[in-house]
């Protein structure tokens, strides 16, 4: 079973290679009305809280943070439960555009978004982020065009549907995966032949 994990997760890493996304493409994914819901909710949060705050300072109510002294200075304790409401929400909002990151990345590699969004869920509350990491280690390779007549296909495929070409090219010698660019096999060194151009993510 540790075997044929281990050989799974080095068909993914090695089948990655043709990604070229950068970072900031990454975060394009993300639902715009997502973004803007987090940050509506964060200048609602800050209205909210400040307005009741100034209220409690007036009406001589608990104010925070709980001292009674900040009562002379109410920009100060403005200013630090401003801050404290930003540190809240950079957490949460961090924690909820990581599931729609999820989500849509599944989604976009025809893996199961909804099951491993809540994968992702479960797990980040009590372990952090460790759902993430799991999700980014096991992750399908982005599906890419063929080389030959540029259909695109599921990086899972083995034969490109339209025309019959060996997506996934293996030694004749030891039958381990080789790119398409490789003149000499990396595990036995045998001759591959004429190298293809490779194809673009």
């Amino acid at each position: 079973m540790s075997d044929a994990w281990n050989e799974r997760l080095r068909l993914i890493r090695f089948r990655r290679k043709r990604e070229r996304s950068t970072f900031r493409e990454e975060l394009r994914i993300l639902p715009k009305w997502l973004v803007w819901t987090c940050v509506g909710l964060y200048i609602l949060a800050l209205i909210i809280g400040v307005g009741v705050n100034v209220h409690n300072i007036q009406t001589n109510g608990p104010i925070f943070p709980g001292d009674d002294s900040l009562r002379s200075e109410p920009g100060l304790s403005c200013l630090g439960l401003a801050g404290a409401i930003t540190g809240v929400s950079v957490f949460l909002t961090i924690f909820i555009l990581t599931m729609g990151y999820v989500y849509r990345d599944a989604k976009r590699r025809d893996m199961h978004a909804g099951l491993w969004t809540l994968l992702v869920l479960i797990l980040s509350p009590a372990y952090l982020f460790i759902g993430l990491i799991i999700y980014l280690l096991v992750r399908e390779p982005l599906p890419y065009a063929c080389p030959q007549c540029a259909t695109p296909v599921s990086a899972r495929f083995n034969f490109c549907p339209g025309c019959k070409c060996n997506l996934h090219p293996a030694c004749p010698q030891c039958q381990r995966e080789v790119s398409d660019t490789d003149k000499f096999c990396p595990y036995c060194a045998s001759e591959l032949g004429q190298p293809k151009p490779a194809p673009t993510a």
